[in-house]
């Protein structure tokens, strides 16, 4: 897959030099393309932004220096505007976008981009919560390394994403290692047992229990199978109790 990343702050794409993007853009599964609008403005200081018609405070991105950068790309495919505005982005978007050979992520800065601009280029605008940032490179990175974790062949293990919170609707567990006691905490004992039917009961009754406590809307839509349903029912009859 590709990913054609305009910002003002190209240097933001270093961040993949490491960890699995890093091998994964080595191994040729991703690739990085970025273009910076100022490259693209046709004034004599390369500015990109100008005052709002109607007032008010700060600045906005000009239309034109975006334009004729999205222009000068020959396979933008889905084009994304990280934006406050848009809608909350999810594991089901992520997943919804797999499929795509290329994805073009804008990066907006300042107090926003021109309207005309999102109207005529972009398919999608995404949020990734009810907060601001200073630019949308953040949340660019964010959705990028998201989305090629589950590309195959970008993880060691493709399947172990799938074992990773909101893949089922659920939140993960509780995870541990060594030392087996650490500041006066012991490993559960059922982890140490060899039993791997109880271990796997365990580990889904965390999982259960974990997004019951913190993240109750997502037990609305979850899937459950019998045995996630028994032990979830079990599981609410006690805190009734």
């Amino acid at each position: 897959m590709n990913f054609n990343l305009v910002t003002i702050f190209p240097e933001v794409t270093k961040l993949f030099d490491f960890g699995v993007i890093g091998k994964a853009i080595e191994k040729d599964l991703i690739s990085m393309n970025s273009l910076n609008p100022r490259d693209f403005s046709k004034n004599t200081n390369k500015n990109v932004d100008d005052a709002p018609y109607g007032g008010g405070e700060g600045m906005v991105m000009m239309a034109e220096p975006l334009a004729l950068a999205m222009k000068s790309i020959k396979n933008k495919g889905k084009v994304l505007l990280m934006s406050p505005q848009g809608e909350r982005l999810s594991n089901t978007h992520i997943d919804g976008l797999l499929d795509e050979k290329s994805i073009t992520i804008i990066c907006g800065r300042y107090e926003g981009i021109d309207e005309r601009f999102i109207e005529n280029y972009v398919d999608k605008e995404f949020s990734i919560g009810d907060f601001v940032l200073s630019g949308g490179e953040i949340p660019a990175l964010a959705l990028i390394d998201a989305l090629s974790r589950k590309i195959p062949g970008v993880l060691g293990n493709q399947e172990s994403f799938k074992n990773d919170s909101f893949e089922n609707n659920l939140l993960k567990g509780p995870v541990y290692t060594r030392p087996q006691k650490f500041e006066g905490k012991d490993v559960p004992k059922i982890l140490l047992s060899g039993d791997h039917e109880k271990i796997n009961d365990w580990k889904i009754l965390s999982s259960l229990q974990r997004t019951i406590e913190r993240r109750p809307d997502l037990l609305d839509s979850v899937k459950l199978t019998k045995k996630q349903k028994k032990l979830l029912d079990n599981l609410l009859s006690k805190r009734i109790l």
